[in-house]
């Protein structure tokens, strides 16, 4: 980058000084220094945004590889089961209708358990809702007035 020394930085000081003048050099300076901190902030945030896709093809390529190897080990898992399984269907035990079991499940999907928001809020003691304030009781707009209000005094 560029080197300033400090017989360089007092030239430009001295020429800034005659060409500006005594009396805008301050407000000049001042938008410099502003203008130079907004460039370095832009400077930082395009290295950080530039190591963030960095970090996250990095991840991209290690979740590649454990899905592959997950993968290998699945297909070896069951290559080793429907061996088993050949085995079993070969003798005449009575564990021989086992590989056939699992075929015959029915594959449905998993659905998580509805969350009861009811029970959950019954479920929180009575000196926690009045310690921050939840309320217990529906109560109308007028009645809520009502009750913040303060006392009128003649």
């Amino acid at each position: 980058m560029i080197d300033f020394g400090i017989d360089k930085l007092a030239l430009i000081g001295a020429v800034a000084l005659i060409v500006i003048g005594p009396e805008r050099l301050p407000r000049v300076a001042r938008t410099v220094g502003v203008l130079l901190g907004k460039a370095q902030r832009y400077v930082s945030q395009v290295q950080s945004e530039v190591n963030r896709s960095m970090e996250l093809d990095e991840l991209k390529k290690m979740k590649d590889n454990l899905q592959t190897a997950a993968q290998d080990i699945g297909q070896t898992v069951r290559s080793g089961l429907d061996e088993a399984g050949q085995a079993l269907s070969g003798s005449d035990d009575a564990t021989a209708d086992y590989p056939s079991f699992y075929n015959d499940l029915p594959t449905t999907a998993y659905t998580p358990p509805r969350k009861n928001w009811r029970l959950k809020r019954g479920a929180t003691p009575l000196w926690y809702k009045q310690r921050h304030g939840v309320r217990r009781h529906v109560q109308s707009g007028a009645a809520r007035v009502a009750r913040f209000r303060p006392n009128r005094q003649p």
